[in-house]
C-alpha cells in the first residue's frame, strides 16, 4: 500500500512539473510574439517614412483615358495634390471621388504604385453627343452634353481632347430647359432616320427641331415626345411628294393630326401617314 502511495506522488510530481515546463514554455512564446509584432510594425512604419515611399511629382502618376495616356499636365490639371507626401498618406477614394466631380469625367479609379512609387489612375470620360448655346445677358455660353444630360465646358472638354470632333448636333437654351425631358428625346432622335441639326428649346411651349425636311414644331415637351419623333419618321419621304423650299414648318404637337404649314396655307395630312408619302 505504501508503494501505491510512493508511486502516486510520484506521478503527480512529474506532472506538475511537465506543466510548469509547459507554462514556461507558453509566456516565452507570447513573449517573442509582442516582440515580433512590434519589431514588424516598427519596419513597417521605418519603411513608410522613408523617402523612397515619397510622391515627390506630377511624373509619378500615370493617368490614362481607355488606351489613351494622359499628359503630366493634363494629369496635374485635374489632380489636387501637394508634393511631396507620404504615397501612405494619399486616400486613393478620396482622389477618385474628386475626379468624379469634374465635369468630364463619369468614372475614376486610383491604385497607389509601389515599384515604383506613385499612383496608376484609370478615367472613363464623359461622351459629348451635343453642343449646347445658352444665351445671357452679355454672351452666349457654349458647351457640351453627353446622352445623361450632363453638361461639359467646352474648354474642359478639349483640353482633354484637343484633336476630337465636336458632335454636329446643336441644343439652343438654358440647361433648365431641356434637362428634364433630355434622355428620352436624344434617345428618340438619335434612333431616327430623320437627320435632326438643331434642337430650340428657348420657348417653354414649343420645343423646335431644325431637320432635314424643314423646322418640325413640338409643342410643349412631354411624354409624347417619342411618338412624335416616329411621326416625323414617317413622314421621311415628305420632301419627294412637297417642294421642301415652300414649306415654313411641319406641325407634330397632335401626333395623331400632323400639319405641313406652306406659305400660308395648313395643309391636313392623313392621320395615319403610310410608310411611303
Amino acid at each position: 500500500m505504501a508503494g501505491i502511495i510512493s508511486v502516486s506522488r510520484t506521478n503527480l510530481a512529474q506532472r506538475r512539473q511537465k506543466l510548469r515546463r509547459h507554462r514556461r514554455i507558453k509566456v516565452i512564446q507570447a513573449i517573442w510574439r509582442t516582440f515580433a509584432i512590434i519589431g514588424l510594425t516598427g519596419g513597417l512604419f521605418w519603411m513608410a517614412v522613408q523617402p523612397v515611399w515619397m510622391l515627390k511629382a506630377p511624373k509619378q502618376i500615370v493617368m490614362k483615358s481607355g488606351d489613351k495616356f494622359l499628359s503630366d499636365e493634363t494629369a496635374q490639371s485635374l489632380l489636387v495634390l501637394s508634393y511631396p507626401q507620404s504615397l501612405w498618406r494619399i486616400e486613393p477614394s478620396a482622389i477618385a471621388n474628386s475626379l468624379k466631380k469634374q465635369p468630364t469625367i463619369a468614372q475614376a479609379t486610383v491604385r497607389r504604385r509601389l515599384f515604383p512609387p506613385g499612383l496608376i489612375i484609370d478615367i472613363q470620360e464623359r461622351v459629348p453627343v451635343a453642343v449646347t448655346q445658352t444665351p445671357g445677358n452679355k454672351k452666349v455660353t457654349i458647351g457640351l452634353l453627353d446622352a445623361s444630360g450632363a453638361w461639359m465646358p467646352l474648354e474642359k472638354y478639349t483640353s482633354l481632347n484637343p484633336t476630337r470632333k465636336l458632335p454636329n448636333l446643336r441644343v439652343i437654351g438654358s440647361p433648365k430647359q431641356y434637362c428634364l425631358y433630355w434622355t428620352q428625346l436624344h434617345q428618340a432622335i438619335s434612333q431616327s432616320p430623320v437627320k435632326v441639326m438643331e434642337i430650340n428649346c428657348q420657348n417653354p411651349t414649343n420645343l423646335i427641331l431644325k431637320t432635314e425636311l424643314g423646322n418640325v414644331h413640338l409643342g410643349v415637351p412631354g411624354p409624347q415626345m417619342s411618338e412624335q419623333i416616329k411621326v416625323l419618321a414617317q413622314m421621311r419621304h415628305l420632301g419627294a411628294k412637297l417642294n421642301s423650299g415652300q414649306i415654313e414648318y411641319i406641325d407634330l404637337k397632335n401626333p395623331e393630326i400632323p400639319l405641313v404649314q406652306m406659305n400660308q396655307e395648313v395643309q391636313k395630312l392623313t392621320p395615319k401617314i403610310p410608310k411611303k408619302i
